[in-house]
């Protein structure tokens, strides 16, 4: 039977708690070649919201999946996890777990020949790990093309008066808009983590992006802004580009 759910945010106490147990599971396992935290904590960049990132090594000829299984099952008896669901990432399976707290534990697992530090959010804990490896650059043209997508299909759903589509689809051109102000900054793109880093110069244009409704006339507004500010920002990395971009753009969305 299920515990009822104690209703309470978490404490970095409970959250290192919690961090010590998966570390100590893992050690105990002989399937495991090496441990390291990953995210905020390997770089002791923790705040009082942060979640627990961690990352292991499975020896080579074991399925990594065998070895999360086992894992749920002994933590889910002591943390009563709420849920849980995989991310799967090349050779990598990510486990991501909900406390009743509302703290959030991922557990990565990789075959022992990948297992490896891919940027400098990673601390081994015990174990082995190979050396660095370079990640790839930001792929520009998927930004790109995903963002005069989004404007493209944002412009067809106001047409078709369905507002709540146009809303994901501005939301989605905003959100390539500024990953790729954040490539150029070189900060991180991926779910908007490099974003709070830019400077109001940057990030204050796209105020104007934001729908105040979900009237068709505001939501042709904050498209046409966000179609300015997309075009502007690929204009710093491609501009013959963004010239092409803007003449048919300037049309499906209004652009002023």
């Amino acid at each position: 039977m299920r515990r009822a759910i104690v209703r309470r945010v978490f404490t970095p106490e409970e959250r290192a708690e919690v961090r010590e147990r998966v570390f100590a599971l893992a050690r105990e396992d002989e399937r495991v070649s090496g441990g390291a935290i990953t995210g905020s904590g390997a770089l002791d960049a923790e705040d009082a919201w942060s979640d627990i990132d961690t990352s292991f090594g499975v020896v080579d000829g074991v399925d990594p999946l065998e070895v999360l299984e086992d894992w749920t099952r002994a933590l889910d008896a002591e943390l009563d996890f709420v849920h849980w669901w995989d991310l799967h990432h090349g050779g990598t399976i990510y486990r991501v777990y909900l406390l009743p707290s509302s703290l959030e534990l991922d557990i990565a697992v990789t075959p022992a020949s990948e297992f490896a530090q891919r940027g400098p959010r990673f601390k081994l804990v015990f174990g082995e790990a190979g050396e660095l490896r370079e990640q790839p650059e930001p792929n520009l043209d998927e930004a790109i093309g995903l963002g005069w997508l989004a404007a493209l299909v944002a412009r067809f759903a106001i047409e078709r008066g369905k507002p709540w589509q146009a809303l994901f689809f501005v939301s989605l051109l905003r959100e390539q808009a500024l990953g790729l102000a954040c490539i150029r900054h070189g900060l991180p793109p991926e779910y908007a983590r490099g974003t709070d880093q830019l400077t109001p110069e940057v990030t204050g244009r796209y105020e104007a992006t934001l729908p105040r409704s979900l009237d068709l006339p505001e939501l042709r507004r904050a498209l046409a802004a966000g179609t300015s500010a997309f075009v502007s920002e690929v204009g710093e990395a491609k501009p013959e580009l963004a010239k092409r971009l803007a003449l048919v753009l300037q049309d499906i969305t209004a652009l002023a």
